[in-house]
């Protein structure tokens, strides 16, 4: 019960970080889901929930996508899914709990970084950002912050970018999920909260998302998932 309860909260911090920011879903579950569950049933459920957080978003504000620029992105990420998941299933536990983490981290650098780090332009930047998008969203269920990335190097307009986001995200969450097969072995209790988690956490972002400060999110999500991911490091380190 506990550890169901522990699920909940966290896919709703990271749901309504999502709807706040545009992402942030990913960034914050991924490592705390990883250590409830493990490297790879962590994952596979950042994935899941990931998708469904993405279409929900995307119901909301589907007429700010950019098709063009979500197809640059989804076409390149696809055949790095398929790399991502085959490391997924290969490496065992440990070693992989300690690259979730430190991949995770290396992510939150660039995303920190983002508004110096402008490397990522024209269509070679969003074929760069779609390869690191997709293997990172199979590997550790993040993809958010190579598009992030993309989105501060070529000037995209924030709506825009988190609209089109949610596309990239469900769509490569989907990809994710069919390469690596499976399902991850939860209770139906667990199921359960995560379901309600993801479901108040939409609706709460909703509510917050006028009123809440962008870079007082940002920071938020940042911080959360550092912490995450350094524990994850810790405890893949220690089970070697």
């Amino acid at each position: 019960m506990i550890q169901a309860i522990g699920l909940g909260l966290v896919v709703f911090v990271g749901a309504a970080a999502q709807r706040i920011t545009g992402l942030g879903f990913s960034l914050v579950t991924s490592p705390y889901l990883v250590l409830l569950l493990g490297p790879f049933d962590g994952v596979l459920v950042v994935n899941a929930c990931a998708v469904l957080t993405a279409f929900v978003v995307l119901t909301q504000v589907w007429r700010d996508v950019d098709p063009r620029r979500a197809a640059l992105l989804i076409g390149p990420a696809l055949p790095a899914v398929a790399a991502g998941a085959w490391m997924a299933r290969t490496l065992p536990a440990p070693p992989l709990a300690v690259v979730v983490g430190v991949l995770i981290l290396c992510a939150l650098v660039a995303v920190v970084a983002s508004e110096r780090a402008r490397v990522l332009r024209g269509t070679p930047g969003a074929v760069a950002a779609g390869i690191g998008s997709g293997f990172l969203n199979a590997t550790v269920g993040a993809g958010g912050p190579a598009v992030a990335l993309y989105a501060v190097s070529s000037g995209w307009a924030q709506h825009r970018f988190a609209a089109t986001a949610q596309l990239v995200f469900g769509v490569l969450g989907v990809a994710s999920l069919a390469a690596k097969g499976g399902r991850p072995s939860m209770a139906a209790a667990e199921w359960a909260t995560v379901a309600a988690g993801l479901t108040v956490g939409v609706l709460a972002g909703n509510r917050l998302a006028g009123r809440f400060s962008p870079a007082r999110g940002r920071a938020a999500v940042i911080a959360l998932a550092m912490a995450g991911a350094a524990l994850t490091v810790v405890k893949g380190v220690a089970a070697l």
